[in-house]
């Protein structure tokens, strides 16, 4: 059959179907005969001492199976964290115990204290608030820089303070790079805040625990971007279960936006809870439990110093960051302000000299950790903010410094430890230009004032690193897991597919862009490839989605694998056509001795390798079916331009965006739809932080922010429509798919791009703001023009 779509079309996602029609099979879809329904007791306290808690009038309810507290959980592991970071002097991170339930102390509102379990959830519900819960309250700690103060109240008491480690990158550049400041021509000087954030999926968490007691085996459905690693960590690290006895199931999953990817409390509880009960045990998060109870993401305070020549070069960067932990370290917290932030301090730009110190701090609030971008939204937030501040105060145009900066020659070693193998960050930035007309600002500017409204332009340029990598090199950074990822490729007689991934789709359409990449490879209908994901019970060992890893590493995993599968396969075809296995070739479906008109069909070859009778057993066994771990030997390196257009209401201080134009340099593109979509997503939760979320705790460490009644969301109505692009400039040199990975890029180059943009507008209408920490409400740029 030939071959329809493939590589570059946009091919529309099969997935949706079902979506669409209400066929999605989600967690809180799963429910198991005889399950029970579990509640939470959590903490209404930021930070206390559990001085005595009585379950026995819950527990006397009707319907209750049993109730759990904090002692039930004594003999098992605390939550584990997945990356150890070492500080500036060389000292492993203090790294606290994190209880299933809490023991002994709460440590920030939501908390889970005590867990119910009964045959409804409202029966689940009554005897949690039958339970007898006293908490002599100490004092809370929100603010990171008081956390660090010597007079603190400490949020855990063994440990020495608050400060999870003090980290220095690049150490030995730090004595250079203050040298080069005291000898800069000019420097430029920027505080800001990267505002804490809810990730808030469509879906929230679910987890479904089920116990075979007759096998021993356990089995947790849950909401998750990773259900391999879950397993890993919740099998050898909390409840002590072999891997082979517990199988991870995340079904189809209603976005994750890096909340996911994480391993929770409560998918430990229901699996420990299941086995306790003998029975089925069910969670569902209710939205006011998921803002008090998901990782939270961003939560940075920052001082970054930008040096500059004499002929405006860049000559150094500095910055000091805090950075919120929150009560806990999340699976992955220590990486996102260290690694994955540090480390793209440098951006679209030659930098000879940087340094990034970052203190991360313990709070009394909800655990921090990746959210859409993790870390690099941080870096170019700050990194484009003091530029466009540089450029205003030197009095040149922010595009012109940027294009005297940019890297031009690849590959390019930067200062803070990556190599970029690719890029044309000169032709991004003319392409920009080009989409986003902004010749003809001015013109707009001028129609803006004539309707009363201030109008400003904000342009920011932002580089990004993708696919985890390599395992060796991160393992040395202080993972405790290897980042490659996996696939089998097995061909059915009738020539169909199944390809089995370890990467997890929760919205990016894996289901359609993996199939077009096998089906492309061999020529045939991209309906004859079906993607199976999310089940350890049938799919390789795999680190999951997260990272915009799921093309780069994945794809390149499933790519092996088919290589794989070709090569067995031309054998088969070499033996059908009586023909030398160097002259087969493969094309549109159908095996061909080079030169000649004989060939046999993909379909033929498929079921000869079932059916051997036409070839010698000894040389080539039956069967059609190979498995490939991907491990890259570098990140990839998207990189893009946007421009925004913002109107300030000088009477109300009010934002409009007018416009946003987004070029990106994805590499190689599978499915330009997809894409466009992925971009679409990223850039409206940028808008959002630039302009309207924001996580707010007060002094005792209440969540002022718990529920959509007080946490802005963007809406349709919020934003303009976008003009993208994402032709490839420079493909990636270093996979066999030349991709860079796109799920991620809209977050991080659009908040810098809004705030220029009001910054821009604010100074228009002659007021001197040279900064405006997001979001960027009404309230706030009013009060900045007064």
């Amino acid at each position: 059959m030939p071959k329809d779509g493939g590589i570059g079309a946009s091919s529309k996602r099969r997935e949706d179907v079902r979506f669409l029609t209400g066929a999605g099979n989600y967690t809180d879809d799963i429910n198991i005969r005889g399950q029970a329904h579990v509640f939470f007791l959590r903490s209404d306290i930021a930070h206390g001492t559990i001085t005595s808690i009585n379950t026995s009038a819950a527990e006397a309810m009707p319907g209750v199976v049993k109730v759990f507290t904090g002692t039930d959980f004594e003999a098992v592991g605390g939550m584990p964290c997945g990356w150890q970071v070492t500080d500036k002097h060389g000292q492993p991170m203090q790294e606290p115990r994190h209880p299933i339930l809490a023991h002994g102390k709460v440590r920030h509102v939501g908390e889970p204290v005590a867990a119910v379990v009964a045959e409804t959830l409202e029966q689940a519900r009554d005897a949690a608030e039958a339970i007898e819960l006293d908490i002599a309250e100490l004092p809370a700690v929100v603010d990171m820089k008081a956390a660090v103060a010597g007079d603190a109240p400490k949020v855990h008491d063994d440990l020495t303070s608050n400060l999870c480690y003090d980290w220095g990158f690049v150490e030995e550049n730090k004595a250079a790079t203050d040298e080069a400041f005291a000898n800069a021509a000019h420097v430029t000087t920027l505080e800001l805040v990267n505002n804490r954030l809810v990730a808030n999926p469509m879906e929230p968490r679910v987890a479904v625990g089920d116990y075979a007691r007759g096998t021993g085996d356990s089995t947790l459905y849950t909401t998750s971007q990773n259900p391999h690693v879950i397993r890993l960590l919740m099998g050898a690290f909390v409840l002590g279960i072999p891997e082979h006895k517990l199988r991870v199931v995340a079904p189809d999953v209603g976005g994750g936006f890096g909340t996911k990817i994480f391993h929770y409390q409560e998918e430990a509880f229901c699996t420990f809870a299941a086995k306790a009960c003998n029975r089925p045990v069910k969670w569902t998060s209710s939205r006011s439990e998921a803002f008090m109870s998901d990782a939270h993401g961003r939560d940075h305070v920052t001082k970054i110093e930008l040096a500059l020549d004499g002929d405006n070069n860049f000559a150094a960067i500095r910055t000091e960051t805090f950075a919120n932990m929150g009560a806990y370290l999340s699976t992955f917290a220590p990486s996102v302000p260290t690694w994955l932030h540090g480390t793209l301090m440098a951006g679209n730009y030659r930098t000879p000299l940087i340094y990034v110190n970052v203190k991360a701090v313990f709070t009394n609030t909800v655990p921090v950790d990746a959210y859409r971008g993790a870390g690099r939204p941080e870096a170019t937030f700050q990194l484009e903010r003091v530029i466009d501040k540089a450029a205003r105060e030197l009095g040149v145009d922010p595009i012109a410094l940027r294009r005297q900066n940019f890297i031009t020659e690849f590959p390019y070693a930067t200062p803070v430890a990556v190599e970029y193998d690719t890029g044309n960050y000169v032709a991004t930035m003319d392409k920009l230009e080009e989409m986003g007309d902004l010749s003809g600002f001015s013109e707009r500017r001028a129609a803006s004032e004539a309707k009363g409204k201030w109008r400003g332009l904000g342009v920011n340029c932002y580089i990004e690193a993708c696919g985890i990598a390599p395992s060796n090199l991160v393992g040395q950074l202080g993972a405790r897991a290897g980042l490659y990822e996996s696939a089998t490729v097995r061909v059915n007689a009738t020539g169909g597919l199944v390809v089995m991934t370890g990467s997890h789709s929760h919205g990016q359409g894996h289901e359609t862009s993996f199939a077009q990449v096998v089906a492309d490879m061999i020529g045939i209908d991209e309906n004859m490839v079906e993607i199976v994901h999310g089940d350890t019970a049938n799919t390789p060992m795999g680190m999951g989605t997260y990272g915009s890893r799921s093309l780069a590493v994945g794809g390149s995993a499933m790519v092996r694998a088919t290589e794989k599968i070709i090569a067995k396969a031309k054998k088969i075809a070499s033996h059908l056509l009586e023909a030398s296995e160097s002259d087969i070739e493969l094309k549109d479906g159908a095996f061909s001795v080079a030169g000649t008109d004989k060939s046999v069909a993909w379909g033929d070859v498929t079921l000869a390798a079932y059916v051997p009778h036409n070839y010698p057993l000894e040389e080539i066994e039956p069967g059609l079916e190979e498995t490939a771990f991907y491990d890259p030997s570098n990140f990839t390196y998207p990189s893009g331009a946007y421009a925004c257009e913002v109107e300030v209401d000088p009477d109300t201080g009010k934002v409009t965006i007018e416009r946003f134009t987004a070029v990106d340099d994805f590499g190689n593109v599978v499915n330009p739809m997809i894409v466009t979509g992925q971009v679409h997503g990223g850039l409206a939760q940028g808008i959002g932080q630039a302009l309207l979320e924001n996580c707010a705790y007060d002094e005792n460490g209440q969540l002022l922010s718990a529920s959509y009644m007080d946490y802005a969301m963007p809406r349709a109505d919020d934003l303009p429509m976008f003009s993208v692009d994402h032709s490839c400039q420079t493909p990636c040199t270093h996979n066999p798919l030349g991709v860079k990975g796109c799920g991620e890029a809209g977050a991080i180059g659009s908040p810098p791009s809004v705030v220029n943009a009001v910054v821009d507008a604010l100074q228009s209408g002659g007021k001197d703001v040279t900064h405006i920490d997001m979001p960027l409400s009404p309230a706030r740029v009013w009060a900045a023009m007064q």
